[in-house]
């Protein structure tokens, strides 16, 4: 808690816009999860769960980029097609978490512990949900940062 005196710190608590930000991140991230997720499961009745994560992290990571251009992050100066493979970018360093998550709890992880219960479902959630700062700093600082 700050006393009266004091000045918050720089970054995200100081600046209600930049907080605002993060929330429509949120929410746009939230919905491609969403979509990451359904797909996976659509996915993983014709190809096994391992390529079904990768797949259906495309399918969200597309959906991520649509909402993030359009609501949350200010225009780059680059075009759309620039964007995505910057966005692309910052999403294979995120890929590789999500898949070690994923896949480390539901084939490591959940049968050691002797959790069953929708287990690759919940695996991939949680994996879905770790690079979630890493990725809102790779995008405002990289994907979508301001051209100079």
């Amino acid at each position: 808690m700050l006393e009266p005196d004091e000045e918050p710190p720089p970054g995200p608590a100081a600046d209600p816009r930049a907080r605002w930000r993060f929330v429509l991140f949120l929410a746009a991230g939230g919905t491609a999860a969403v979509v990451n997720v359904l797909s996976r499961v659509a996915l993983g009745l014709v190809v096994s769960y391992e390529v079904a994560v990768v797949l259906a992290y495309l399918c969200g990571m597309t959906v991520a980029f649509a909402l993030n251009r359009a609501f949350v992050f200010a225009p780059s100066g680059r075009a759309a097609h620039q964007e995505y493979v910057r966005f692309a970018i910052v999403n294979a360093v995120a890929i590789v978490q999500v898949w070690i998550v994923s896949v480390g709890l539901a084939r490591l992880v959940f049968p050691a512990i002797g959790f069953a219960w929708h287990a690759e479902t919940v695996a991939h959630i949680v994996g879905v949900a770790v690079p979630t700062v890493t990725s809102y700093l790779g995008h405002k600082h990289f994907s979508f940062a301001a051209r100079r």
